[in-house]
C-alpha cells in the first residue's frame, strides 16, 4: 500500500536529520521539506512590511496554514506517480486535530495510500542546544523568548493518532543523542519495511 510519512515533532528536535536519513534508506520514497516553502513566505513579509517572525500572529493568520495546504496538495500529487512520499514538517496543531487528519485519511484513501506519523521526541534542553547551533533567522525570535516560545510548545506524544490495531499509524523516534537516533532508525525502518511488505 502507498504511504504518507509526516515526520514531526516541535522544531529543532532533529526532523530534517530524521526525515532523510529515513529517506536515503527507504525505496521509492519522495522528499518533501516545508522549509522548502521559506523563501515565498519571506516574501510574502517584505510585501506586507511586516517583520519577519514565523512565531507572529501575522505570519499564523496569512502564511502558516497555506504552507501546509501547499505541502500536502504536493504529496498527494506524488503518491501518483511514486511508492511513498515523506514530508518533513512540525504539523504541530495538524496531528492533534483529528478532523483534520480524518479529512487527510479520507484523501489518502482515494490514492490508495495509508497515513504514518513518525513522532520525532527529543529532550527540550537538546532542542534548544539544537536551534542555537543552527544559527538560523527564522530561530532569532524563539532564542530571544525561550520561556514565552517553549511554554507554547507541546511535546507530548500525539496519542491521538494511535490506533491499537495499526502497526505503522503513529511511530515514536528517540532522538535525543545518536544511540537513541541508531536505535529508533533500526526500530521504526523494520516496522516500515514491514507494512511495505
Amino acid at each position: 500500500m502507498k504511504k504518507l510519512i509526516l515526520v514531526t515533532s516541535p522544531p529543532a528536535s532533529g526532523k530534517t536529520y530524521v526525515s532523510k536519513q529515513l529517506a536515503k534508506a527507504l525505496s521509492h520514497v519522495v522528499y518533501l521539506d516545508k522549509d522548502t516553502l521559506i523563501p515565498l513566505s519571506k516574501q510574502i513579509f517584505v510585501v506586507a512590511e511586516q517583520e519577519y517572525n514565523r512565531s507572529s500572529d501575522f505570519f499564523n493568520k496569512y502564511i502558516r496554514d497555506y504552507e501546509y495546504e501547499t505541502i500536502v496538495d504536493l504529496a498527494l500529487e506524488a503518491l501518483d506517480y511514486d511508492h511513498t512520499v515523506l514530508i518533513n514538517a512540525p504539523f504541530t496543531r495538524e496531528i492533534r486535530d483529528n478532523t483534520y487528519i480524518g479529512s487527510l485519511k479520507a484523501r489518502l484513501k482515494e490514492k490508495g495510500a495509508s497515513l504514518v506519523v513518525i513522532w520525532v521526541m527529543t529532550d527540550i534542553e537538546v532542542v534548544k542546544q539544537r536551534m542555537i547551533a543552527r544559527n538560523s533567522d527564522r530561530d532569532t525570535w524563539k532564542i530571544a523568548h525561550w520561556d514565552e516560545y517553549i511554554a507554547g510548545c507541546n511535546f507530548s506524544i500525539p496519542s491521538n493518532l494511535d490506533n491499537p490495531a495499526v502497526k505503522d499509524d503513529l511511530l515514536l523516534f528517540q532522538n535525543s543523542s545518536e544511540e537513541e537516533f541508531q536505535a529508533s532508525m533500526k526500530r521504526v525502518l523494520g516496522i516500515l519495511e514491514e507494512t511495505n511488505a
